[in-house]
C-alpha cells in the first residue's frame, strides 16, 4: 500500500491573501508545514498548488523542501488531489491543508491507522471535533478519491475534496477521537489576521522548541499567548 500525504497551498486565500509564505519563527508557513507532514510515516508528501503564476512561489518553496509538486485548477482542488494521487501512485492519500503549522505527524499517522484498521473508506479527526482546530486531517482510499473525482458535480464539492464523501451514506467512515480531555475549543491554524498575531506571538517566543513540539505539549505552551 503506497501512501500519499497532499497538502493543498495557493497563494490566494480570500481572508488572508499570501498566508502560506508568510514567516513564522524565521520560516514561511508552508515550511512548518511540509517538515511536519515529512515525518508523517507515509510513503511520499506531495504539494498541490495551482497553475497560476502567483503560485510559482509556493511551488519554489515546495522544490526547495525536495517535496514533490503537482499543479492543477486553483478552485476545483479535487481534481488536483486525484491528478498528485495518480502521479504519485497512491492506494492511499492523507489530506492536509496548508495553513496548518502546528500539525502534528504522530495525529496524522493514527488517522491513516484508524482507517486501515477499521477497514473503511475514510477517516478524519473532527467529526466530531476533539483535537485543536489546526491539526484536522483526512485520510481515503484512492478508490474513494476516484469515485469522488466521477461524482463530484458542484463547485462546493470539488473545492472542499471530501464534501462528497462525508455526505453519500454508502461511504464507510470512521474517526479518530482525542483521548484525553476534550481540546477542540484551541485555534491553531491561520486563516485570519488574528490567527496570524497568536501564531507569530508564539513562534518568536518558542521558534526552535515548536518547530518539532507534539500537540500534547503545545497545549502547555500555546495557551499562555
Amino acid at each position: 500500500m503506497t501512501s500519499v500525504v497532499i497538502v493543498q497551498a495557493r497563494m490566494g486565500s480570500t481572508r488572508l491573501p499570501g498566508k502560506v509564505l508568510m514567516s513564522l519563527g524565521g520560516r514561511t508557513v508552508l515550511d512548518h508545514v511540509l517538515v511536519r507532514c515529512k515525518a508523517v510515516a507515509a510513503d511520499a508528501v506531495c504539494l498541490a498548488t495551482s497553475t497560476l503564476a502567483r503560485d510559482d512561489a509556493v511551488a519554489r518553496e515546495a522544490t526547495r523542501l525536495g517535496v514533490h509538486v503537482f499543479r492543477g485548477d486553483e478552485h476545483d482542488v479535487l481534481s488536483r488531489y486525484h491528478g498528485a494521487a495518480r502521479e504519485l501512485g497512491a492506494s492511499e492519500v492523507l489530506r492536509v491543508t496548508a495553513d496548518c503549522p502546528l500539525i502534528d505527524p504522530e495525529v496524522c499517522a493514527q488517522v491513516i491507522a484508524r482507517r486501515r484498521n477499521a477497514g473503511t473508506d475514510y477517516a478524519c479527526n473532527f467529526s466530531p471535533p476533539s483535537f485543536p482546530h489546526g491539526l484536522d486531517c483526512e485520510a481515503f482510499t484512492m478508490e474513494t478519491l476516484e469515485r469522488a473525482q466521477r461524482e463530484s458535480k458542484t463547485a462546493y464539492q470539488r473545492e472542499h475534496v471530501s464534501v462528497w464523501m462525508i455526505e453519500s451514506p454508502d461511504i464507510t467512515k470512521a474517526n479518530l477521537a482525542n483521548p484525553g480531555a476534550d481540546a477542540s475549543c484551541h485555534r491553531w491554524t491561520l486563516d485570519t489576521p488574528e490567527d496570524y498575531r497568536f501564531l507569530s506571538q508564539a513562534f518568536n517566543a518558542h521558534a526552535e522548541a515548536l518547530a518539532s513540539m507534539r500537540w500534547r505539549d503545545l497545549l502547555r505552551v500555546l495557551p499562555r499567548h
